[in-house]
């Protein structure tokens, strides 16, 4: 049960409706997207910076934890309140708070949905590029947290490209300001980067200034199909050598393109190892229209069998169809799955995909491979039953030995989802002692009394 005292006093700072803390309230508030949960003591819904000052100063009063959290679409465990503590929800701090159209920038309260700041800019023929598949729920305060991705990354680059600055609540409730709107911002040390990717350890972030750009006004896609994987992925490599720097290039390996065909009917070939989409988008449509030409010759140079380009905005719905349908089509191949995010170089690609099958096939499990080609982000989604004790642990051998692939191809860990705590137990190998002794030492001063989402991202 919640401490009373914790309660009241956070009752009488925020007011009573921002304090949940019956069961059913800490039940919502427990877990996140991976299969992780356990209750918090309490979940609070600031409104403002000074709600979230308050509830610092509590929490620190109490040593409580403090657990920052969006929608909790996240898949590192990261806004899982291990232990209990305070869940400090940010979702109604959802406000954009000033678009700036001559300085191409957004302040925008963190728990803004993605999607929805998307929209507000585009009204305006400006452009937001960070666009992780869970844009549509998941919140620009978590975005930055975890530092997230997406398939447009290739081209424009991740979250923390796009923010210029924050504001973050500090361990004993001050309230910090980075950055700002100048484009050339380098005095003293690069603060607002320090916690871009920190997942609620180092600070609670509530605000952030963002980038914006223009929108494109031209748009083309392809699809390519090669019956051998290595062929795709030098034809990745293909392309940016001749100088074309796709808006996204995804791959999908012959086991997604199977369940995707079983489940929607969409006409895809079943005799193919990998399928690429690819997008170019730009200012002028002959550039584009070039660009995307351009791609399709390559493509079908370096092994492709068939390379379809949309003519049409329908067209290209269709053959984003294929791309979108992956996660949904697996629920019909078992009852759960577990999506990874692994990195490694282009040229490992296909390398990592052998490996991470032979894995599947050594534990007799079904390992679907799709991602963003572009980058070497890879999302090994492994297909599972959770209620079988003996699938579940063998679930959790099989993640070990996939990051192990990534580390000995010279990738890493995460390319957008985080660590959480998920990640923890192989940060050392990744990083090694002296990078985690000096983000332990960052952390001690910053969260000297470990309050900050207490057990997460470094290793004890």
């Amino acid at each position: 049960m919640p401490d009373h005292a914790l309660v009241q006093q956070l009752q009488e700072a925020i007011g009573p409706n921002n304090v949940l803390f019956s069961l059913e309230d800490r039940v919502a508030y427990s877990y996140d997207g991976t299969f992780e949960q356990d209750l918090p003591d309490v979940a609070v819904l600031p409104e403002s910076n000074e709600d979230v000052s308050a509830i610092i100063r509590i929490a620190a009063e109490h040593k409580s934890p403090v657990i920052p959290r969006g929608m909790a679409s996240g898949l590192a465990a990261a806004s899982v309140p291990f232990g209990g503590g305070i869940v400090l929800s940010l979702t109604r701090m959802n406000r954009i708070l000033e678009i700036d159209e001559e300085n191409r920038t957004a302040r925008v309260e963190a728990g803004i949905i993605t999607a929805d700041l998307e929209a507000a800019v585009e009204k305006l023929g400006l452009f937001y590029p960070p666009d992780p598949s869970s844009n549509e729920q998941s919140t620009i305060g978590g975005n930055i947290a975890c530092n997230a991705g997406g398939p447009r990354c290739l081209k424009y680059g991740v979250t923390g490209d796009y923010v210029m600055g924050l504001t973050v609540v500090l361990h004993d409730g001050q309230v910090l300001q980075t950055g700002g709107k100048a484009i050339k911002n380098v005095v003293g040390y690069d603060l607002t980067a320090l916690f871009v990717g920190s997942e609620g350890t180092l600070g609670v972030i509530t605000e952030a200034l963002l980038r914006l750009t223009t929108k494109p006004k031209a748009v083309r896609t392809a699809r390519a199909e090669f019956p051998v994987l290595e062929d795709a992925s030098r034809t990745v490599n293909a392309i940016l050598d001749a100088g074309v720097v796709p808006a996204t290039l995804e791959m999908m390996d012959e086991t997604a393109i199977a369940c995707i065909e079983e489940a929607m009917e969409l006409g895809l070939p079943l005799d193919v190892e990998a399928i690429l989409i690819i997008e170019t988008d730009g200012a002028d449509e002959e550039t584009v229209l070039r660009e995307i030409e351009t791609v399709a010759k390559i493509c079908q140079e370096n092994g492709a069998r068939e390379v379809k380009v949309a003519r049409t905005e329908e067209e290209r719905e269709q053959l984003w169809r294929a791309r979108r349908s992956v996660s949904p089509s697996l629920a019909r191949k078992a009852p759960n799955k577990l999506g990874e995010d692994i990195t490694v170089p282009r040229s490992a690609i296909p390398e990592a995909i052998r490996r991470i099958k032979r894995i599947g096939t050594d534990h007799g499990f079904l390992i679907v491979v799709f991602g963003h080609a572009g980058d070497g982000n890879l999302h090994p989604n492994i297909l599972f039953d959770k209620r079988d004790d003996r699938q579940w642990e063998e679930v959790q051998k099989i993640v070990g030995e996939i990051f192990r692939v990534a580390l000995d191809l010279d990738g890493t860990l995460s390319g957008e989802h985080g660590v959480g705590t998920l990640k923890r137990p192989y940060m050392e190998r990744a990083l090694g002692p002296l990078s985690l002794d000096v983000q332990r030492r960052i952390k001690e001063v910053l969260d000297p009394h470990g309050i900050l989402n207490p057990g997460k991202v470094l290793p004890g």
